[in-house]
């Protein structure tokens, strides 16, 4: 692999992990490309920090940060290595850029590993994750994305873990009316496809539904992480995951090359 992907990735509920639905198997067959790779970043608001953290593990423990659901869940393990050196690339790449950051000793969120179930289902490459600073705004998540680009370069695939819509009032209420949020996913979907990250970082003043697809940001801000680190010039892919109830699982794909090879080598 000479360039790794960038990806954008709804990991939704955390019932995602043992219920795969449409995205799932979309997402294994796009884990299938990724022969090659010499790890996986983790950008996941379910590790926001007051400035910027890298976790360099060496072995992450996989963290159940939920409640309230099946037991068999929390049995689950996703036992990838970390990468200790190229996290510390990562920190030096952020302080070059003017992040304030820090090591730390942490396990996957299940915004890390329950994707990656999917993506990469061997846990076979190595996994690290950077935090998400608490005051992260639009244009911020797209600095801290394209600070970490260089990394690709090194085999290194930046996954933005979110949720293309995330109302949990209205999920955990059992809402199924999606209308709101196709409404959302397709405007986004359009301003993605006609790289206008102008609109993107104003969205919450210009996409219909933004407030009510999103009461709070932090989970679209991985969407724009990984717009930074990707190139305008690169293939882009939409995965179409679906809607869980009212969390669209829509996700992105930049530079990632179908190869009939790597297929055949994954399988």
């Amino acid at each position: 692999m000479n360039r790794a992907p960038a990806l954008f990735v709804s990991h939704g509920s955390p019932m995602f992990a043992v219920e795969p639905g449409q995205l799932g198997p979309r997402l294994a067959e796009l884990g299938a490309r990724l022969v090659g790779a010499r790890a996986i970043l983790v950008v996941s608001p379910h590790w926001q920090t007051r400035d910027v953290r890298v976790s360099v593990s060496a072995a992450p423990a996989t963290i159940h940060d939920f409640g309230g659901f099946p037991d068999a869940l929390y049995r689950l393990r996703y036992p990838a290595a970390g990468a200790p050196g190229l996290a510390r690339k990562a920190v030096a790449l952020l302080a070059r850029a003017g992040f304030l950051v820090d090591e730390e000793q942490r396990g996957l969120d299940h915004g890390a590993w329950v994707p990656l179930r999917h993506l990469r289902p061997q846990a076979d490459i190595p996994v690290f994750q950077v935090s998400m600073p608490r005051d992260l705004d639009p244009k911020g998540a797209l600095q801290l994305g394209s600070a970490l680009r260089p990394l690709r370069d090194a085999g290194v695939v930046i996954v933005g873990s979110g949720s293309m819509t995330h109302n949990l009032g209205e999920f955990f209420r059992g809402a199924q009316d999606d209308f709101y949020a196709g409404l959302f996913a397709a405007w986004v979907r359009d301003k993605v496809s006609e790289r206008d990250t102008e609109a993107l970082l104003s969205y919450r003043a210009s996409a219909p539904f933004a407030e009510r697809a999103h009461p709070t940001e932090e989970h679209f801000l991985p969407l724009l992480v990984a717009i930074g680190a990707a190139g305008y010039d690169e293939p882009l892919e939409l995965i179409d995951g679906g809607v869980d109830g009212v969390l669209s699982m829509d996700s992105y794909a930049w530079g990632c090359v179908v190869n009939a090879s790597a297929l055949a080598q994954a399988a």
